[in-house]
């Protein structure tokens, strides 16, 4: 807006005043303050380009710079209202203008167009501004929802390494204790039973390791031990003298490595309480695949004495049943813990939807049975 003042006029144009140059000053400066108050800087910039054309008669703009910048600040930070009342104003003073000054009509459709382009320009700013604000917010709450969700998987993963190292370490070492505990007496009375339960403490912290080693090196892969290796279970705990019988029925072959492994872990764990607690004798593992699967724990022993301790309500930590639960509720199974059949000795029963490796396996009604040991 200055530039017509500095550069050389013809010499029958009447010569640039600082009065005009003032006049034009007033026109550009309130355009610092246009983010503050949008309104009011329209007003003085168009009150001081009306004195400017009536007061002066200085060099010409070939735009209205400043009324077009202000225009452009109200359409973008002003509300509805005020933003329309204001530009129906501004229209209205821009027809007056041209109206009294020159009247044409190509002039009047020049001003109306460059006005309505600038207020059209501030509505798009707006818009484009506000879609950032909300690409950047949703942004936002996808990296909450992110982290939140970072934080609930690891707590899942660290809640499934404590079941795991409970089941390994617990069913091992309860193992070990009683063949320990019998062993000085087998010494005595019976060596040769001795030489087999250091055998079987021996086969017991193995398997334990074994075990450990491939939770330690892979913690997010299910640890080996499915239901096809409950036989093998089975036997290590007969070794122990606690008579345990087995049945599976159906295709026991066909679940899923997941289900396997939790039908796996629910047998060791109630197999270990039985060990640790229960004072049975005997104990019947029944595992039933069809449309549900169903795994039978009942043994003849003491039963459940109290609440809020072990799967079998002794003396614990309490881990056993709740992880128990917790395998079986992220299959969508239900648990039931307590006494068994008349009241007599404790059962942990165990219910899955079924769920193989190929849907389409038909549920058979092949048994296989083990004898009692």
């Amino acid at each position: 807006m200055t530039i017509p003042f500095v550069v050389p006029r013809a010499p029958e144009l009447p010569a640039a005043t600082w009065t005009a140059y003032l006049l034009t000053l007033a026109g550009a400066v309130p355009l610092v303050w246009r983010r503050r108050a949008p309104v009011a800087v329209l007003v003085g910039v168009l009150l001081a380009t009306g004195l400017y054309g009536a007061l002066a008669d200085g060099p010409g703009q070939p735009l209205p710079y400043a009324g077009l910048v202000a225009l452009y600040t109200v359409a973008v930070l002003s509300p509805p209202r005020r933003r329309l009342t204001t530009a129906a104003a501004t229209a209205a003073v821009v027809v007056g203008s041209v109206l009294w000054r020159t009247g044409d009509a190509r002039e009047l459709l020049f001003s109306l167009f460059v006005f309505g382009a600038a207020y059209a320009l501030g509505r798009l700013t707006d818009t484009r501004q506000a879609y950032l604000a909300a690409v950047e917010d949703r942004a936002a709450q996808l990296e909450r929802a992110n982290r939140i969700e970072a934080e609930q998987a690891a707590a899942r993963e660290r809640a499934r390494i404590a079941r795991e190292m409970h089941d390994v370490l617990s069913h091992a070492v309860s193992l070990m204790v009683v063949q320990a505990e019998a062993g000085p007496v087998a010494v005595r009375t019976a060596p040769e039973r001795a030489e087999a339960a250091f055998d079987a403490i021996s086969d017991a912290g193995r398997d334990a390791m074994v075990q450990l080693r491939s939770m330690l090196g892979v913690l997010r892969e299910e640890p080996e031990g499915g239901a096809d290796a409950l036989p093998a279970l089975v036997a290590r705990v007969r070794e122990s003298g606690l008579a345990v019988s087995y049945t599976a029925e159906g295709p026991v072959a066909a679940l899923a490595p997941a289900v396997a492994a939790t039908v796996h872990r629910v047998v060791q764990e109630a197999l270990t309480n039985v060990v640790k607690h229960a004072g049975a004798g005997a104990v019947e593992i029944r595992l039933t695949v069809a449309e549900t699967v169903t795994v039978r724990i009942v043994d003849d022993g003491r039963g459940r004495r109290g609440e809020g301790e072990g799967v079998r309500g002794r003396a614990g930590s309490g881990l056993g049943l709740v992880g128990v639960r917790e395998r079986a509720a992220a299959h969508g199974g239900t648990v039931y813990a307590g006494p068994g059949p008349g009241g007599r000795g404790f059962e942990v029963r165990m219910e899955l939807p079924g769920s193989t490796r190929s849907s389409s396996t038909r549920i058979g009604s092949t048994r296989n049975r083990e004898a009692d040991g």
